[in-house]
Parts: structure tokens; sequence; C-alpha cells
């Protein structure tokens, strides 16, 4: 792990071993590297459920259940999209909890609308889900650095918002 991800996955794991809770992740830009980083550190099987790598939209229809109407209409990189793989995740899951990520980690794919750079994530936690949208700069790899720290870090941050967090 590298930047502090080490801490910051702890503090998480932390959390949801208190709370009782199982996490699981979507990713598309990022390609697993959520997931890695959570497995990276050893017992995640007492917090970590599982994680899906929905590179492609079929990905995230059949995994996940994201209706491909919603991705035609938003396009893969969109906040309804990342809260739908969000949701997802927890469907397709025994986890409480999740973090979903769609993007352009570049070099190539963006747009003017969507540059090179651009993340959705989603975060459900309590039943309720929260998105946002980043534009990170650098290459493909910190794009998707920034991506992995940005989402563990905003999950924490939500966790610690709601410390009697279950699962509806």
């Amino acid at each position: 792990m590298v930047n502090g991800q080490e801490a910051l996955v702890a503090q998480l794991a932390e959390l949801l071993i208190a709370r009782k809770l199982m996490m699981a992740t979507a990713e598309s830009c990022t390609g697993g590297l959520i997931a890695g980083a959570c497995t990276d550190l050893a017992g995640s099987s007492a917090w970590f459920e599982r994680g899906f790598v929905t590179y492609s939209n079929e990905a995230k229809a059949e995994s996940l259940g994201v209706d491909a109407a919603l991705i035609a209409a938003h396009g893969a990189v969109s906040e309804p999209v990342a809260r739908a793989m969000a949701e997802g995740a927890l469907t397709h899951s025994r986890a409480q909890v999740s973090v979903a990520v769609t993007g352009v980690a570049g070099p190539t794919g963006g747009s003017a609308e969507k540059p090179v750079g651009t993340v959705w994530f989603g975060w459900s936690v309590d039943g309720h889900v929260r998105s946002e949208c980043r534009r990170f700069d650098g290459d493909r790899a910190a794009v998707r650095l920034a991506t992995v720290h940005h989402a563990l870090q905003n999950l924490v941050t939500l966790l610690r918002a709601r410390p009697g967090t279950k699962k509806p």
C-alpha cells in the first residue's frame, strides 16, 4: 500500500468491525484496486465481503443489475450509474456498506464533458447513497490511486458520522 493507504484501511477496518458491518466494492476505472487495498490488510475477511470489477457496461448490468437504459441515457461515467453500482453491490452481496467508482482514468477516453481524470463515486451506508464527482490530475496511475484514496477516505468519514449504522 502507498501514501498512508495502510493506515486509512486500518481505520476503515476498525470502524466496520466495531459496527459488525461488511463492505463490498463495485469498481470500474480502478479495476479492483480498492478491493486490493482492503484485502492487503491481514484479517480483512472479518469486514470485507466481496469486490465487483465491472469494467464494461455489460458487466455493470450483469453483475450489479445496473439498468442498461440508465447507462445509455447518462453514460457509464455518471452520477446515476455510480449510485446504481453502489446499490447493486449491496443487493448482490451480504454487505451492508459499499463503495462504487466509475471514471475516465486516461490517457484516452475523455471528452469535453467528461475529461480524463473525471470520477463519479457512490457510497451506500445505512441505506443512504451519497455520490460525488471529482476530477484528478496526473497520469492513469495517479488518477487511479487518487480514486482509491478518496473512495476509502470518504467511506471512513461516512462511517464515523453514522455510529449506529445497520443494514435496513
